[in-house]
């Protein structure tokens, strides 16, 4: 069943949305209705239901201006307006549907059947996310997972080269030639890479010890397998020549 939230000035239309919401019991149940917005975000700010009906037109802050004032956007939302021209506006800020009052009930249960699609969706996601980390997690050779671009890569410490920082972000560059930036700094990126494996041999950069093929002591350098040159710190020049 869904639990959902209402959000309208007007007591009368929540009345009816609830009631027609009401019918659909066995789909829908009414967990919150607010004619106050900002009692209603102190609300949503700490608890996530199914899907949020929303009304646009609201003294004080309208719909729009609610939806970008949430802390927590972890559930659909479906406009409720009387005017049709909001329509592309609800759809540009997210919202999974809209509907127009006074609401048909044929409409409803479209959009019932569309918030159940895009939680359907999404939780299979989250699912199929927890499953993977968790695989990792629990693996004998366990691999590097990556979060980049929206998907997440399970790599062998064989595959990365070195990571470098580039501020509050971060690049890992492959053997096969790609390069992965991340929005890590570089001391997370260190964090998650082997340390039997990885070492941070500069401020700038973490290498992967097994590719490295030359060090020039004298100017400082090692040199990869790959043929990058990438610079040794004075301060971790000694740690790095025990691990040698």
């Amino acid at each position: 069943m869904l639990e959902a939230v209402l959000v309208d000035d007007e007591a009368k239309a929540l009345e009816s949305l609830s009631w027609e919401l009401t019918n659909l019991s066995d789909e829908v149940k009414v967990v919150a209705s607010f004619t106050d917005a900002n009692k209603a975000l102190d609300y949503l700010n700490i608890n996530t239901p199914d899907c949020l009906f929303l009304d646009i037109e609201m003294p004080i802050m309208d719909g729009f201006q609610f939806i970008r004032s949430l802390k927590n956007k972890n559930f659909p939302v479906v406009i409720t307006t009387a005017y049709n021209q909001y329509a592309l506006k609800a759809l540009k800020n997210e919202a999974v549907d809209y509907l127009l009052k006074p609401i048909d009930t044929d409409d409803l249960h479209d959009t019932i059947a569309k918030i159940k699609k895009f939680n359907s969706k999404n939780l299979t996601a989250e699912r199929l996310e927890s499953i993977l980390l968790n695989f990792n997690a629990r693996s004998i050779n366990k691999k590097i997972t990556i979060n980049t671009d929206g998907k997440l890569l399970f790599l062998e410490s064989d595959e990365i080269l070195y990571a470098e920082s580039d501020g509050n972000y971060s690049t890992i560059y492959l053997e096969d030639g790609q390069k992965l930036v991340l929005t890590k700094k570089l001391k997370e990126v260190n964090v998650m890479l082997p340390s039997d494996n990885f070492f941070r041999i500069h401020n700038s950069f973490v290498v992967n010890l097994g590719k490295i093929k030359e060090f020039l002591k004298t100017d400082g350098y090692v040199i990869l397998k790959s043929g990058h040159k990438i610079p040794v710190s004075r301060q971790k020049k000694s740690d790095f020549l025990d691990l040698l």
